[in-house]
This record gives structure tokens, sequence and C-alpha cells, in this order.
């Protein structure tokens, strides 16, 4: 891959032109188109678990390919989660919330990653950056959307050089992937309709949903099983904000 990867382009300090905001959202197709791809139209249903720029490979006409496939897992007939024994992988930022509670990756922990990717791409800064008062750029974003002031947020080395409607589908998609609850985020058979704009992003609150769990293991129906076995009672919830 000629151009390397995406994040030394991203994040170059300085050190190359920054990329113009047709070759963004080129690369942020891309993905959306290679992630569609490893969810829905492989022989075998796979989750990326490692998606972040440093794995977005770039050909000579800026293509994005994405590489890194050693924490990728092929999921078994009928499985929709990938469980690991040994501990929560991939990269902080990029892991969903409810990972680090069920150890389980999912195509919805793999969107929770391109929710990440999106905000990085058009802000131009890392998923760790100490802004505005945060030290995650998914909450300094979520907070430009609740003051009104969304499009604050695109990489000021673009200037005026981008699409007004484009950056702020793409910040919104960016923060509906980004959803703490699972359940919340878009499908992945929507995000590239959802890029080019032909599907509407979901409506997105201004205020950062808290992350929720059930206290009990789910059973089928969203019924909690009790240790004898039962089918007992609906899960309390329990309210983690982060």
């Amino acid at each position: 891959m000629p151009n390397l990867s995406l994040d030394r382009h991203l994040f170059s300090n300085g050190n190359s032109k920054p990329l113009s905001w047709d070759l963004r959202l080129k690369i942020i197709s891309g993905v959306a188109s290679a992630l569609h791809y490893l969810h829905n139209e492989y022989d075998q249903r796979v989750v990326h678990r490692d998606l972040k720029p440093s794995n977005i490979m770039l050909d000579s006409e800026f293509n994005a390919r994405l590489g890194d496939f050693g924490l990728a897992r092929a999921l078994d007939n009928e499985s929709t989660s990938y469980a690991d024994a040994e501990d929560v992988l991939g990269t902080l930022g990029y892991i969903a919330p409810e990972c680090f509670h069920t150890c389980k990756a999912t195509q919805q922990s793999d969107m929770y990653a391109f929710g990440a990717v999106l905000l990085e791409v058009v802000c131009g800064e890392k998923v760790r950056s100490r802004i505005g008062g945060y030290q995650f750029l998914v909450d300094w974003v979520w907070a430009m959307h609740r003051e009104g002031k969304l499009l604050e947020a695109v990489d000021k080395r673009l200037g005026e050089y981008y699409v007004v409607e484009e950056a702020q589908r793409i910040l919104l998609l960016g923060l509906a992937c980004s959803h703490p609850i699972a359940s919340e985020r878009p499908r992945t058979q929507e995000i590239s309709q959802m890029v080019s704009g032909s599907v509407a992003v979901p409506e997105v609150s201004p205020f950062k949903p808290a992350f929720v769990w059930p206290s009990l293991p789910m059973g089928e129906e969203g019924i909690s099983m009790d240790t004898t076995g039962g089918r007992a009672r609906k899960p309390t919830p329990i309210y983690i904000i982060i």
C-alpha cells in the first residue's frame, strides 16, 4: 500500500499535506464497504475487533483497504458474537463499552470502532485526545453537538474546503455508531447508504446516553434467568455513566 496507513495522514503533526475532504469521504466509504462485506457478504460473518486508522491501508489512489486481521474472528453458524476467554482485546477508545462486561465481540462492537474512526477522520484528532476538557474525542464531539456547534469539530486544517452537509452527516453517524448501548447503533447493512446520504442517519440525542446493562444474564425475550433455571423477572438495569 504505497500511501501507507490512514493514521499517517490524519496525525502527521504537519509533516504532510492534510487529506482533502473528498479523499476523507472516499476513505470512509471504502471502510464502510469493507465492514459491510465482512459482516454480511463473506462466506462466514467476520468481526474485525481492531478497527482503527493504523489498520486502514491506502493504495496509490487512496482507496481504503482494511488490514491487520490478527484479532479478527469468523463467527460460527447462527452465532452473533465471539467470546475471548483471555481478556478484552483491542485498542482503548475503539472498544465498545459492553465488551468490558461481556468479553464478547460482535458486529455492533465493530460498529462502535467504526464510529470512532469516523470522528477521527472528520476531526483530524485521535480518539484519545485531551480536547475541550475531555479525554476522549467522542465526548468532545458530543458536547459540540449539544451546544449546536457540531461543525466546529471539523478539522481546522480543512479551512472552508469541505461540504457542510456531508461533514455534519458523517459526524452524526459517528456519534450514532458510538452509542453506548449496542442495540441502538446503526446496522451494518445501512452504513454505506448512510455515508452516501441515500439513507438518513438516526436521530442523535444532544446528550450522550448512559451505558446500561442488565444485572442478571439475559434469556430469550429479555427475561432474566435465575440460578435455578426458572424464568424469573425483568432485570433491574444498572446505569453506568461513561
